[in-house]
């Protein structure tokens, strides 16, 4: 049995297909950890979402900004989200949506798998939380949005602040902060306030600002991460972070790495000539 991360996929569907066709993935055995952002951009992220929840028995999803946007959008009215880009149209008016929109919202913020020694997050953590912090936070915001309270979540998820998660907040800003860091973060300063402009590769940074993944003084984990969110930054490896956005949709590599063996093994596929090559921004 094959267990592989896959970054972030976009709406990329005819890579995705080549990717799965290239690990030969066999439902009956093997196992896919989706690291998020499956839509948007990548102009089929409906046959993307469907084809992801065909096989949601033998996947993990963690949830990406971009698909946290889609179910935000998705509480608005009909009349403003017939104004969002065409390819969330086709999602949000597709006859299926309900049903997809449904199993998106219940997946996770955090993957731990301990039997193999691998946590998955979209983004990052934040510097001062050990793993089971992390664990907490992630749980509290995915057991919010699969209640009925979910709305009031997705109505406020949007905005800056609190730029860093701290303890003694409570509610919404609680988990805005949370999402925040483990969906939107790149650097950080070292108290875990996120600097929400730069997107660009490690050393083009304000002063005061780090990698998530190298601020002096952050806890110390006993795992390794996957994660992606970060097309800038490419593949990554490193202080066990495993960084595999490198940038279908902007005309890069649709990435997948395997988990399960002594060492990580990387399997990619080039993406379709007719994307854009230009550097990715969210």
């Amino acid at each position: 049995m094959a267990t592989y991360a896959i970054g972030d996929v976009q709406g990329c569907y005819p890579e995705l297909k080549r990717l799965l066709e290239k690990l030969r993935f066999d439902p009956a055995a093997d196992r896919l950890w989706f690291c998020g952002d499956l839509v948007n951009r990548g102009g089929q992220s409906l046959d993307t979402l469907r084809l992801v929840h065909s096989l949601r028995d033998n996947a993990i999803v963690t949830l990406g900004n971009h698909d946290l946007s889609l179910l935000a959008i998705a509480q608005r009215k009909q009349d403003a989200q017939a104004r969002v880009n065409p390819e969330l149209r086709e999602v949000l008016f597709a006859e299926d949506a309900q049903t997809l929109l449904d199993w998106l919202r219940t997946q996770k913020l955090l993957h731990l798998d301990e039997g193999i020694g691998w946590t998955m997050v979209h983004a990052g953590l934040a510097p001062s939380w050990t793993l089971k912090q992390a664990q907490r936070c992630a749980l509290e915001v995915e057991r919010e949005l699969a209640s009925p309270r979910h709305p009031r979540l997705l109505k406020n998820l949007f905005g800056n602040r609190p730029a860093a998660w701290a303890s003694r907040l409570q509610g919404i800003e609680r988990m805005r902060a949370s999402i925040n860091t483990l969906t939107r973060m790149r650097f950080c300063d070292v108290s875990g306030r996120i600097d929400f402009e730069s997107k660009g590769a490690p050393g083009s940074q304000k002063p005061g600002m780090y990698p998530w993944f190298e601020v002096p003084g952050m806890r110390k984990r006993d795992t390794r991460i996957v994660c992606g969110h970060w097309s800038a930054l490419g593949r990554f490896a490193g202080l066990d972070v495993y960084g595999i956005d490198t940038g279908c949709v902007w005309g890069g590599k649709l990435t997948a790495l395997r988990l399960d063996g002594e060492e990580p093994q990387y399997i990619t596929v080039d993406a379709e000539p007719h994307r854009k090559r230009m550097p990715g921004e969210d």
